[in-house]
């Protein structure tokens, strides 16, 4: 009996001692991560796709992110989380403990970019900012992207963003948006699919320098479609010619358009076509879709620049030839102070 009490005593010791060492573990484990970190500045920390804890934890203590790595795996292993960390760029704050850390790294709070497409870019236009863009990644879709299916807008995104999935974000932007419009659309104008309203939305986009002219232009425009009056938009020749790209002399400066390539006929060039061109010109906005599907009631039927990115508006041919006159005044006067400086 005497042997087996001292078993017995033995045993109950060393699960005192086990206790107590575990105890003492944890209050450690607990100390260790919740204490403040050595970081002195806030800094960003990149997650690569592929990397685990253990790598990420390690590279984190060399960096003086976090005091111990030892901790933050232990930590992880404890909490389930070994396999739950996110890939991106994360911000980590002066001091922040190992258990801040590696929540943010869980919870996947990745630091967000900004790209901005502005309305009225063609798609070769548009897929060359994204090209460039360091934050995302991979290569540019093999397939041609058609022309105006991109809805233009600031899109946010995590670094590592594949350039595809971009682009399919911007594709599926833009039918969201014509999922919302098209049913409300105004009854009675001229536009009969998804397809022309962009049509049409793309060359009010680039008709005007000015967002506040976008639904005049579109009723305006509206009006020649009803009448069967060609549409006579500059920007439709240019895009026949260099598909959306400027024009340029032979000296390299940029130049208007020549009598020659207005009389050229393409499939995009209004003043030899009387409806729609075959493809949008560009990728228009949201609210230049907006003004082509819910147009504002006008007389007006001609229009010409004023020199200020803006235009003049007529209802007859005789007050449109007065702006016209107006106008060459302006283009004459500001070629003459050009000679003078």
């Amino acid at each position: 009996m005497g042997l087996v009490r001292a078993l017995l005593s033995l045993i109950f010791l060393v699960a005192i001692l086990g206790a107590g060492a575990a105890a003492g573990g944890w209050l450690w484990l607990t100390n260790e991560i919740q204490k403040d970190g050595p970081l002195v500045t806030d800094t960003v920390v990149t997650v690569a796709p592929g990397e685990g804890l253990y790598t990420v934890a390690t590279r984190l203590e060399e960096e003086n992110v976090i005091l111990s790595s030892y901790a933050m795996r232990l930590a992880g292993r404890l909490q389930g989380v070994t396999t739950q960390i996110k890939t991106g760029e994360f911000e980590i704050a002066a001091g922040s403990s190992v258990q801040t850390v590696l929540d943010t790294l869980v919870e996947g709070k990745v630091i967000l970019h900004r790209l901005t497409i502005p309305e009225g870019r063609t798609t070769a236009q548009a897929l060359r900012i994204i090209e460039a863009s360091e934050f995302l990644v991979g290569d540019m879709p093999s397939e041609p992207i058609p022309e105006g299916v991109l809805l233009p807008d600031t899109y946010l995104f995590a670094r590592g963003t594949t350039r595809t999935a971009l682009i399919d974000r911007m594709r599926a932007a833009q039918e969201t948006l014509l999922d919302e419009l098209w049913p409300e659309r105004q009854e009675g104008i001229p536009i009969k699919t998804r397809e022309e309203a962009i049509i049409l939305a793309s060359i009010v986009e680039k008709e005007t320098g000015d967002p506040a002219e976008r639904p005049e232009i579109a009723g305006l425009f509206t009006n020649r479609l009803n009448i069967g009056m060609p549409l006579q938009s500059d920007p439709t020749i240019i895009y026949g010619i260099t598909k959306g790209e400027p024009l340029y002399n032979a000296k390299g400066e940029r130049r208007t358009l020549y009598r020659s390539e207005i009389d050229r006929k393409t499939d995009w060039n209004t003043y030899q076509i009387p409806a729609l061109p075959i493809t949008p010109i560009c990728n228009p906005g949201r609210d230049a879709i907006a003004a082509v599907l819910d147009p504002p009631e006008t007389d007006y039927i001609f229009f010409v620049a004023d020199g200020t990115g803006r235009h003049l508006f007529a209802k007859t041919l005789a007050e449109h030839n007065r702006n016209v006159a107006a106008y060459r005044r302006y283009e004459r006067a500001e070629i003459a102070r050009e000679r003078s400086n």
